[in-house]
């Protein structure tokens, strides 16, 4: 299979569906009843969603098979006064309570489709029939920013036989009041995989950057110079370059001040907590690979001269919680699933209490047409540590809120 997707890829060894738990091994995870509303939102509080939703083209039109459904005249008037696409990024934000932030990866959209692109800031402006009875001045609007593929060597897009990646940041505009907000790229990555929000308290010194990570997944295809286009070695060689440029970009943010919070498909699972039935250690490239992102981004003591000293905030705030991100299509739910999605503070930003909370929406219904479910955190922006820190029992009970 010459297909680069999300970790773990299909050689993942199959399993039965009513796979009892080994010991020492936890039982595959159900789907909640009623998921767990999430915290209340205080005004001083960024909630930032971060999803992988492999593909934007759901979000933009009706399946196909919806043309063949016979439909009475009144049901097709009724389709083209309420039109709109099988998934609804706007449905999305509303249900979630509009999110401050929500990152996209994988949006598989070409840096020259304006056509998709307008589709796309068009779906987060169409107002859903529920938002009729608020006045316009109070429904929340958001900006689009893209980051899309150049590299025509290792990102090609479909006409080309190749492959097209993407990420999209999405950002409520009543921020703009608050803080001050750029966003960037990096000039080390052509394929889409960064986009950073870098936002600034208008009333304090707090300033935080955040990345909309979609990381370079490992395989044993080519990867090419994307000037020249010279064979430069593996992806699995272009993922540990990745994870040392991304290392290097956060240590330099925050000798310049800046706190620094990862997001995204990182492409890695980080331990044996992370992989059901079991953490994937075959071919050995991958465990390499996982040992590097250690290494370099969670400052795992290894070989790197300079690592971003990162905190796996889900995992720091829940040690013994079993939750997946990456659900493996056309299995039974939770039978074969893995944690590749999540957040990396640096330790300067998570010892000052900034993170508050953090979810993983783990269920079918979340997931929808990807496949990956949507991760969320609340991280609160305040001057310094120290005094201003709630003790350390009060802040492990103000960031121990149940997920959805």
């Amino acid at each position: 299979m010459n297909r680069d997707i999300s970790s773990p890829p299909s050689k993942r060894r199959r399993v039965a569906t009513n796979i009892a738990a080994s010991p020492g091994q936890t039982a595959p995870p159900s789907t909640p009843a009623s998921p767990t509303p999430l915290p209340p939102l205080d005004s001083n509080t960024l909630r930032i969603f971060s999803w992988n939703i492999d593909g934007i083209a759901p979000f933009l039109q009706k399946p196909i098979t919806e043309f063949f459904i016979p439909k009475s005249r009144t049901a097709l008037r009724d389709d083209a006064k309420n039109a709109g696409p099988a998934a609804s990024l706007r449905g999305f934000l509303h249900k979630h309570q509009w999110p401050s932030i929500l990152f996209l990866q994988e949006v598989k959209i070409a840096h020259t489709d304006e056509k998709t692109q307008d589709a796309v800031r068009k779906a987060i402006k169409s107002y859903l029939p529920e938002e009729e009875p608020i006045s316009h001045l109070k429904r929340p609007q958001y900006e689009t920013h893209f980051t899309l593929p150049t590299d025509l060597h290792n990102a090609r897009g479909p006409k080309r036989s190749g492959k097209i990646y993407g990420v999209c940041s999405l950002i409520r505009r009543d921020l703009y009041i608050r803080y001050k907000i750029a966003l960037r790229t990096v000039d080390w990555d052509a394929e889409g995989r960064i986009s950073i929000v870098e936002l600034r308290a208008k009333t304090s010194t707090a300033k935080l950057a955040i990345f909309n990570i979609y990381a370079v997944n490992g395989t044993e295809n080519a990867y090419r110079d994307p000037q020249t286009g010279a064979f430069k070695g593996t992806r699995h060689d272009r993922k540990r370059a990745f994870h040392k440029l991304l290392a290097r970009e956060c240590r330099e943010l925050e000798k310049q001040g800046w706190d620094v919070l990862l997001a995204g498909d990182m492409n890695v699972a980080p331990d044996e907590r992370d992989g059901y039935p079991k953490l994937r250690i075959f071919p050995q490239a991958h465990v390499v690979n996982r040992a590097d992102f250690h290494d370099k981004l969670l400052g795992g003591g290894g070989k790197a001269k300079e690592p971003f000293d990162g905190v796996d905030v889900w995992r720091e705030m829940f040690p013994d919680e079993r939750r997946y991100t990456y659900h493996s299509r056309g299995r039974k739910w939770g039978s074969s699933c893995d944690r590749v999605d999540f957040f990396v503070a640096g330790r300067k930003m998570w010892e000052k209490g900034w993170v508050r909370a953090a979810g993983i929406m783990d269920s079918e219904e979340e997931m929808g047409t990807s496949d990956h479910v949507p991760i969320w955190v609340g991280v609160e922006m305040k001057e310094g540590g120290g005094d201003q820190m709630a003790s350390k029992e009060q802040e492990k009970d103000a960031v121990k809120i149940p997920s959805s």
